[in-house]
């Protein structure tokens, strides 16, 4: 008898966890999803690190993003994207949904890069995460529950995800998403490529939905800077 009640307790306990377990998922996924529905733009601090395995080394920068999302009848909507660079080397990365330009400013120079049928990738370094609904996160990725870790003093729920875009994954094996407890929204998002290589962003006094003009997101740039095409 003994024997049987702690098989039934034993059994019991380890199908709540599996059900605590989905619940989790589910919850996490219903928490982007409310997150997404809501999202209009967002301004944060960030900091990059750029880890090459080859090496096992670390590169790292800070600076500030920001992002405005532009509804467009039919979908997909267009991007407005700004990441200022600070330090250790200062660079401005501007997307305005057709092109991605690079302001180099020890060198005055920008440059533009095309996006074509590359859009879709340089778009996860801005949104992966921001303004998503669980449908079409779901329909994008395979997705799978890391579990609970804190970034920083922020309680996050982390998930794992894969993409069923093979030109995605030709250049980024694997995502993770660590998402805020409390609000859903990304706090930070690991990008890993084949090589072995990763990018993390971590984002930090995010502000969602200011009132960011068009003017905001622009490059700002001398009348006298030099233009190259990476790609035509």
């Amino acid at each position: 008898m003994r024997i049987g009640f702690i098989f039934g307790l034993f059994t019991t306990c380890l199908l709540s966890s599996v059900s605590l377990l989905a619940d989790t998922l589910d919850g996490a996924l219903n928490r982007l999803d409310r997150a997404g529905s809501q999202f209009k733009s967002m301004t944060a601090q960030f900091k990059y690190v750029k880890h090459t395995a080859i090496v096992n080394e670390d590169s790292n920068s800070n600076g500030t993003i920001k992002i405005r999302k532009i509804k467009r009848t039919p979908p997909p909507d267009d991007i407005l994207g700004l990441l200022d660079f600070v330090s250790p080397d200062k660079k401005v990365v501007a997307l305005n949904g057709k092109s991605v330009e690079i302001y180099l400013p020890n060198i005055n120079t920008v440059q533009q890069l095309y996006l074509c049928k590359h859009k879709v990738l340089v778009e996860q370094f801005f949104l992966f995460g921001f303004g998503t609904s669980r449908s079409d996160l779901e329909a994008a990725y395979n997705v799978s529950l890391g579990g609970p870790e804190n970034i920083g003093d922020e309680p996050t729920t982390r998930l794992v995800l894969t993409s069923k875009n093979p030109e995605v994954t030709r250049q980024l094996s694997k995502f993770e998403l660590w998402m805020s407890d409390k609000t859903g929204e990304p706090v930070q998002q690991k990008f890993y490529e084949p090589s072995g290589d990763f990018n993390v962003f971590t984002y930090s006094d995010m502000k969602i939905n200011p009132n960011l003009q068009d003017s905001a997101l622009k490059l700002k740039v001398p009348s006298n800077v030099k233009r190259e095409t990476l790609n035509k």
